[in-house]
């Protein structure tokens, strides 16, 4: 499959959190205004816990405007249910430890460490830092995120392949995109 765009149908997809299973996005998708799907690497990457925690604080923003937000990592759903609590975070964590969406929508690993960095993702780095313990490695560990938004229908409004481990959209951002 070729990278998704603006105005593309998201494909469908089955998936799981560490709590359900056998959940469709289609589902999911028609129960909000917007949705975000925010593919990060993995539970246990500090720079992904900070991300996750930050969305976290700001989540009721993004319900107000009728929105919702999802996390996509390479974690194992057991290992999750192990560490979390179903109320951890205000939003659902979408496993995928294959790597399958990764894939499936060309969400590409870095070339490098050194290419994953930029001076932005080490200031944020150095703030997970001290926040955040680094957990077990997962999955790929020069994965590189992404953000797309689309509606209910799944109609994508917006697309955004990360060029470094931590550009993803601030929060700021996020919000004006789902609202």
């Amino acid at each position: 499959m070729a990278r998704l765009e603006v105005g593309d149908i998201l494909p469908d997809f089955r998936y799981e959190t560490p709590f359900e299973r056998g959940l469709f996005m289609s589902s999911t998708a028609c129960k909000a205004n917007k949705t975000a799907l925010v593919f990060l690497r993995y539970y246990g990457c500090t720079l992904c816990q900070y991300d996750m925690h930050e969305i976290a604080d700001h989540y009721q923003r993004i319900l107000e405007g009728g929105s919702q937000l999802l996390v996509v990592l390479q974690s194992e759903p057991k290992k999750l249910a192990q560490q979390l609590t179903p109320d951890a975070f205000p939003f659902s964590i979408v496993c995928d430890p294959q790597q399958e969406l990764y894939h499936r929508f060309e969400i590409m690993p870095a070339r490098s460490k050194e290419s994953m960095l930029d001076s932005a993702t080490l200031r944020k780095i150095e703030k997970a830092r001290q926040l955040f313990s680094h957990g077990e490695y997962e999955g790929e560990e020069l994965q590189l995120p992404a953000v797309f938004v689309f509606d209910g229908r799944l109609s994508i409004s917006y697309v955004h392949y990360g060029k470094t481990a931590g550009d993803i959209p601030g929060t700021d951002e996020l919000i004006a995109l789902l609202t």
